[in-house]
């Protein structure tokens, strides 16, 4: 065999990864495995090998460790294959121990040193390929926990390219982001270098692509934390923010409370001539942005809702989740607003389907007619009756938990009764 010079394995898997924060075990793991692979394969075996490394000198031993037997011991019919397969490694029939070693009997511990530098070069490129996999695992990994706890959180980053309209956008170190052409406010232009604030709105994880960290500017979390990082009140918990509804990049509403009677909700958020809510419409490409003072009450807080429009007729439709309202003639264009935007943000908020109707419309309409608006639609008692089906299996499932807690009553006396 020619003399090659000598490779220092560590330092070489090393090199490869000076610019990624890896641990130093993910480097030996992947040369560990990349050194069984190459002896078994010099070896053309596929038996137990050993690899040590010395951690102050880098120095690498490789040994192939087996017991010599017989015949393979019985093993654990519990055993899965691959188990079965790990455990048979680790023995070597005689005639073949007899080639590595022609004094091998049965019982022996057969030992011996594979030379590195044999398979030097070839182990390199093994091992390159086992450790661009560890990475691809571990960073996707680390990714996946770092951000999926923080899901709904803003962030910072920096646009660093544009594939089909989604934005590749970076938020730390060696970290990229997207945000997709959906999760954009439609009237926005972002160029490579632009600065970007978003919320995270998920982390899907793929062993094929890796962890990625999906961006949205368009959802309600996002106006949630400008709100947040805009509004004191909001951001130390004297004000909540109960809901939030949006058309991204033309009108939102949100819903306010506060637990201080003392501080004004709406004013808050809206601040001193304007100046909070302003920066926050200036966040939104020119944004419109409702700002409803929430009550627990359902009628006043759907009233708010569509202010200043005037209600003049409210009922809800028993059993459903659809109120029907009357609201005055010179006020219907306003209530339902443009393409029934406003109507429908306004259900958004609230968390009801909005039927609306002008009073002359309404004043038309005969009595069967009001009634059948008046009355669940089919859709609707479909809703009723699965909503009805869960509650009594729920009610059927607490009523027998409560059961087998009861203690037993013999002759009308209870067990711990006569226990006392």
């Amino acid at each position: 065999m020619k003399n090659e010079p000598k490779i220092n394995l560590v330092e070489a898997l090393k090199s490869l990864v000076q610019d990624k924060n890896v641990d130093d075990s993910i480097v030996t793991g992947a040369l560990k495995d990349a050194l069984i692979s190459a002896a078994r394969k010099y070896l053309q075996i596929n038996k137990k090998i050993d690899v040590d490394i010395d951690t102050e000198t880098d120095e690498i031993r490789v040994f192939l460790r087996v017991e010599v037997v017989d015949d393979y011991p019985d093993y654990d019919t519990e055993m899965t294959a691959e188990e079965v397969e790990v455990m048979d490694e680790g023995y070597m029939l005689v005639q073949e121990a007899q080639e590595f070693n022609e004094d091998a009997q049965p019982g022996d511990l057969l030992e011996m040193e594979v030379p590195v530098s044999a398979f030097g070069r070839q182990a390199i490129q093994t091992a390159k390929q086992f450790l661009i996999q560890r990475i691809r695992t571990a960073e996707r990994d680390k990714i996946y926990e770092t951000y999926r706890s923080r899901i709904g959180t803003m962030i910072n980053g920096e646009v660093v390219r544009i594939e089909n309209k989604n934005l590749i956008v970076s938020i730390g170190r060696q970290t990229e982001a997207v945000l997709p052409a959906k999760e954009q406010i439609a009237k926005e232009r972002f160029h490579q270098g632009s600065s970007v604030k978003a919320v995270i709105a998920d982390v899907a994880d793929s062993t094929k692509g890796g962890a990625q960290v999906i961006l949205s500017r368009a959802n309600g979390d996002f106006l949630k934390e400008l709100f947040r990082q805009e509004v004191p009140e909001i951001y130390e918990g004297t004000v909540e923010m109960k809901g939030v509804s949006r058309d991204p990049g033309f009108r939102a509403k949100i819903a306010v409370y506060s637990r201080d009677e003392r501080i004004d909700p709406v004013g808050s958020c809206v601040g001193m001539k304007g100046a909070r809510v302003q920066a926050i419409v200036r966040e939104l490409a020119n944004e419109r942005i409702d700002i409803v003072h929430w009550n627990p009450d359902l009628e006043t807080y759907v009233r708010r809702s569509l202010a200043p429009a005037n209600i003049v007729k409210f009922v809800e439709v028993s059993g459903t989740r659809r109120i029907v309202l009357v609201v005055a003639d010179e006020d219907l264009a306003q209530a339902i607003g443009r393409n029934g935007q406003n109507v429908r943000l306004a259900s958004q908020l609230v968390g009801r389907d909005l039927d609306v109707f002008g009073e002359k419309e309404w004043s038309e309409k005969d009595e069967e007619t009001k009634e059948k608006i008046l009355t669940p639609r089919a859709n609707e008692y479909r809703q009723m009756n699965q909503a009805n089906d869960r509650k009594m299996q729920l009610d059927e499932l607490f009523t027998k938990d409560n059961t087998e807690d009861q203690p037993i009553e013999e002759d009308g006396v209870s067990m711990e009764d006569s226990e006392a």
